[in-house]
């Protein structure tokens, strides 16, 4: 079984100073598969940022890189995916949405994505 995880980036952005960008660009230099997701289509590297909402099957984590007011748009596209688990990243922390996902049998998780990934932990 492989132990790379199909990840979906919500709020990706072209800009490298940002979060979201390294993290995208960290996912895919360890192998993992990710759709990243943001306000205008772009590049990351070699992965194509899109605005859609696409269907994306077997999804393991979402990753949030936006504030919970943008993420209220999100609720119903985040939990049809069913994701094994949301990762809240520093400032994206929402109980409303986390409440909405342990419903769902999914796990929200407070920490940040490049440090997992720094740690070994992703």
């Amino acid at each position: 079984m492989s132990d790379k995880k199909l990840t979906v980036v919500l709020g990706a952005s072209p800009n490298p100073e940002r979060y979201s960008y390294l993290a995208v660009s960290r996912l895919t230099a360890k192998g993992h598969p990710v759709v990243a997701i943001g306000k205008r289509e772009a590049l990351i590297g070699a992965t194509p940022v899109t605005k859609e909402h696409p269907a994306v099957p077997d999804v393991d984590t979402v990753t949030l890189y936006m504030n919970p007011v943008l993420q209220r748009e999100y609720y119903d596209y985040i939990l049809q995916l069913h994701p094994k688990r949301i990762i809240f990243n520093p400032g994206t922390e929402n109980d409303e949405l986390a409440t909405l996902a342990t419903s769902k049998g999914i796990e929200p998780v407070e920490a940040c994505t490049l440090v997992l990934l720094s740690t070994g932990q992703y």
